[in-house]
């Protein structure tokens, strides 16, 4: 991450404002954790026609961006192949987290062993099979939402130092 800790603000909700009173955002933490121990991943991409899909993925979250892979002729490499904006979101409904990013296939050697080591380490087997390349998606925003927690606001985070 470039910048810093993503600081938290409540997240617009136009036409649908809930009500703020003693209600408090969100902490980083919160998100990030989330994110870490999340076992599955909802991955969303577009095809170059724009046709949507919607794909589980195992991944392991660092340095804010989510790292995983897939084959190179599945439909979500060659969605991320021409448009690599994507979203993805931790599997708990209850405590969702919610990620725009942008892809991006990792070449540099060093950062896909690290990136491997973790995947070892949270699934027990490597994320490395034949030639599929690996993917990280670089975090621009994150939200959340607290499933009937009032106490909870719905929480944004743009990410410092990220583009789109």
């Amino acid at each position: 991450m470039t910048g810093g800790k993503p600081s938290p603000e409540p997240m617009p909700w136009p036409g649908y404002e809930p009500d703020r009173s003693g209600a408090a955002l969100l902490p980083w933490s919160w998100a990030d954790l989330r994110l870490e121990r999340s076992r599955r991943y909802w991955l969303a991409t577009a095809g170059a026609d724009g046709t949507p899909h919607l794909a589980a993925v195992w991944g392991v979250w660092a340095d804010c961006a989510l790292a995983f892979s897939t084959g190179e002729r599945t439909r979500k490499a060659r969605n991320l192949a021409a448009r690599p904006s994507c979203t993805f979101s931790t599997e708990s409904g209850g405590e969702g987290v919610v990620v725009v990013g942008v892809a991006e296939v990792v070449t540099d050697e060093d950062r896909v062993s690290r990136i491997d080591a973790a995947y070892v380490a949270k699934y027990g087997s490597s994320l490395l099979v034949g030639d599929s390349p690996v993917f990280a998606v670089r975090s621009v925003r994150v939200q959340a939402v607290v499933d009937g927690d009032p106490a909870v606001l719905p929480t944004r985070w743009r990410i410092p130092g990220a583009t789109r």
